[in-house]
Formats: C-alpha cells, structure tokens, sequence
C-alpha cells in the first residue's frame, strides 16, 4: 500500500490528482450534508440553532489541526526542495574545480578528461530535466560516465603521482563523485508516503464535517470554495516535492552557465602564458 501511494502521488499528472481530490472532497461533503438532513429528519424540527456555537468550534479545531498538518507537510518538502537547489551549486562547484584541475595535466591526459568532464556537465542538465521513469532508464549512462572519468583520472594520477599535486587532484575527482551520489539521492528523497496519506484522509474527513455543519444556502458554496482552496494547497506541496515533472523544479542555473563557460572555452586557452605561440593563437 505505501508503495502504490508513493507511486501514485510521484507519477500521476498534478491535474489529474487534484481532479481526484476535489471530487472525494465534494463526495465527503455531499455525504456529511446527507447525513445533516437525516438528523434534522429524525429530530422531527429544524436544526438546533442552540448548536451552532458548538459546530463553530468544532470546524474551527479541525480547520486548526488541518492547517497544522499543511503547514507541517509544506515544511518537510519545503527543506527537500531547498537541499536539491543547494546540490545543484555544489555539484556546479565540485566538476568546475575538476575541470580546471585538469587543465594542470600533460596531454592526452588534459584533452581527455576535459572532454568528459563536458560530456558529464551536459548529461547532468539533460537528466535533470527528465521525468522520473525517463530519468531512472538514463542512471546507467550517468554511471558509465562517472566511470570512464575515474579511469581517466587513473591514467593521469600515474602521471603525476610524485608530486604533491596528485592528491589534490585525486581528492576533487573523487569529491566530484560522491557529489553525484549525493544529489542522486536528494533528488529520490520524498515527503513520507504516510503523510501524505494521514493528511489525505484527514483533508476528506475534514469535508465530511464541513458537508454536515454548512449544509445550507449560501454556505455550501463557501464550504465548496474553501474546499478548493485546500485542494490547491495540497497540490502545491506535492508539486515542491517532486524532484522533477512539477512546476517547481529546482534552478539547474549554476550547472548550465558552468556547460557554457566549459564549451566556449578551449582547454588551450589556458596554455596563453606557458607558451609565447600558444598565447598569440588564444587572443
């Protein structure tokens, strides 16, 4: 049951989950406003306006503790989304200080490994973008990427290993790596299915109440449109809270102005004041 839930809130298309909600809570509040009629019925007389105060309180306390709940649930994928945005800018971060560690190599060393550090940089921004079922049949690439840069760095660290300088370029290599796995899964991280279901069956339950204390008049439509609005903000945080196919993603910015800077800058540009020919041919 918690896998279909968490399968069904990640899959399914934002409209089509709030179409669902909005009908159960109408259907829940049809049903309290039956069972209103029924009482009034069986009480042979109107309602009981001496009640209305009691019902007030009643609605108010559970409009408290659902607004507690949204609040709450807001939060956890609030914190979610916030760390998915913040692996974006350390990843950009840890492949740039790779890519410019590489330009310290000896050839083919250098050309090889900047190469694939491009070709990871743009695969990052294109499985970002990917919806989830897309996204997982793409992770064998990310890893085939991740592997030939590892290799890549081997056959350089050979190279270099009696300097100094090797373990610094060992230590970002790696960094970049586990940078990756990170972000991988932050962006699998969820707001608990449990919650989102306790918060489900309270939002109906709370229809039900609001069916069976605003059953006339103008106070079915009230009840119909605050009806709505919890709809919208239920689907808001289900939207915060995919990490991908919602309408709030988080920024790959960093990562894309990093592809830029990378693509229009040739590695020999680098070489501008090692080499008096090569600084002529970069200007």
């Amino acid at each position: 049951m918690r896998n279909f839930l968490l399968g069904w809130i990640t899959a399914t298309p934002i409209v089509w989950i709030g179409a669902v909600l909005f009908l159960c809570t109408m259907a829940a509040a049809a049903g309290g406003s039956w069972l209103r009629s029924r009482h009034v019925l069986a009480a042979g007389a109107k309602d009981d306006k001496d009640s209305d105060s009691h019902e007030g309180y009643v609605v108010s306390a559970v409009l408290g503790l659902l607004a507690l709940l949204l609040g709450f649930t807001f939060s956890l994928a609030i914190d979610r989304f916030e760390t998915r945005r913040t692996m974006v800018v350390e990843d950009a971060n840890a492949i740039g200080t790779a890519y410019l560690r590489a330009q310290l190599l000896q050839e083919p060393h250098r050309a090889r490994l900047s190469r694939l550090l491009i070709t990871y940089t743009d695969h990052l921004i294109v499985l970002a973008k990917l919806p989830p079922d897309q996204a997982r049949a793409k992770v064998a690439d990310d890893d085939k990427l991740l592997n030939d840069i590892w290799a890549a760095s081997a056959a350089a660290f050979d190279s270099i290993k009696q300097y100094d300088f090797s373990s610094t370029f060992a230590d970002s290599m790696n960094a970049m790596i586990d940078l990756d796995a990170s972000r991988r899964a932050a962006r699998l991280a969820h707001v608990p299915s449990e919650v989102f279901g306790v918060l489900l069956i309270y939002l109906v339950g709370t229809a039900a109440v609001l069916g069976y204390v605003l059953a006339l008049g103008r106070a079915r439509r009230a009840a119909a449109f605050l009806l709505l609005l919890l709809c919208l903000s239920l689907l808001l945080i289900l939207d915060i809270d995919r990490a991908a196919g919602g309408g709030i993603t988080e920024s790959q910015g960093p990562m894309e102005a990093l592809s830029r800077s990378m693509h229009s800058q040739n590695p020999a540009i680098f070489d501008r004041w090692r080499d008096p020919s090569q600084a002529m041919s970069a200007k």
